[in-house]
């Protein structure tokens, strides 16, 4: 899928069509292998493409692919078992990360501090995509703070704007939200995404281009939820500035894939989806 590049990332920033299912900036299928309706919970649809999307402007990795999921729309797919997880809720501390300088966390969330050099520029860039990628991109108030860490001040303030358009109250409720962003009783929202690799396609001093290979997570899991949790594959490309002793965003763009031949691992229930992002910490990334 794609997005636009530069602040304002792309020609009409933060508009949306008639399309209630669309927003800015490109367009995208799909094909995801989803929990069927058989009785034990565990039998799969056969893949089927997406709607034709029309991206959001931004540089906001989990937008992109909850567009994707919201336009799945509901029917007979709905996930068994409820939202639950032993043990204590991980986060992105759980996993400590190495290199040259161990990275901090400036909002409490997202990595920052990173080496100046080219490791330094993968680095962020990955750790970038990880909290672009998160649930908290769902929450305002969080979301105007992974926003103010990751980028160049220079385009907060209009980043922030745009993004407060994109997640509106009805894009929320596409995606299984209410209107506030909040989660329903007994369901829990499910947004990740996973670098797989990065590649470093110009770089000078103070300024790098990096491509991050990502595979993500998005849906709704709990009993009755008609989104269930599926993968998705991207490929995100940043220009970061050393700004402030540390790399920022100055702009971003997304294409699909590479996506991999899709497995015959039988989709797992709710319960276990739910229990599994409860029980296993996000990353952070250091090279």
């Amino acid at each position: 899928m794609s997005m636009g590049d530069e602040r304002g990332y792309g020609d009409e920033p933060g508009g949306r069509t008639d399309d209630a299912y669309s927003t800015l900036g490109g367009t995208r299928q799909t094909r995801t292998r989803l929990p069927g309706d058989d009785s034990d919970g565990h039998g799969r649809r056969p893949p089927r493409s997406s709607r034709t999307l029309i991206m959001v402007v931004g540089v906001v990795v989990v937008l992109i692919a909850a567009i994707a999921f919201a336009n799945r729309g509901g029917g007979d797919d709905a996930a068994t078992g409820g939202a639950g997880g032993a043990g204590k809720k991980a986060d992105a501390s759980s996993t400590a990360p190495t290199g040259t300088e161990p990275v901090q966390s400036a909002n409490g969330v997202t990595a920052s501090g990173f080496a100046h050099d080219e490791q330094g520029a993968q680095s962020a860039a990955a750790n970038y995509a990880v909290a672009l990628g998160s649930a908290d991109m769902f929450d305002k108030t969080k979301r105007d703070g992974i926003l103010q860490v990751t980028h160049d001040p220079v385009v907060v303030a209009g980043l922030r704007a745009d993004m407060d358009r994109a997640y509106s109250p009805g894009f929320l409720s596409n995606v299984g939200l209410n209107q506030d962003g909040s989660t329903p009783s007994g369901l829990k929202f499910v947004s990740r995404t996973m670098p797989v690799g990065t590649k470093v396609t110009a770089h000078s001093t103070d300024s790098a281009t990096v491509e991050v290979w990502c595979t993500g997570l998005v849906g709704m899991a709990g009993q009755g939820s008609t989104k269930p949790v599926s993968a998705t594959w991207f490929t995100i490309t940043e220009k970061l500035k050393w700004v402030g002793n540390d790399w920022k965003i100055e702009s971003s763009s997304q294409t699909e894939g590479p996506t991999p031949v899709t497995s015959d691992n039988q989709a797992s229930t709710a319960d276990d989806i739910a229990g599994a992002v409860d029980s296993y910490g996000g990353f952070t990334y250091a090279r």
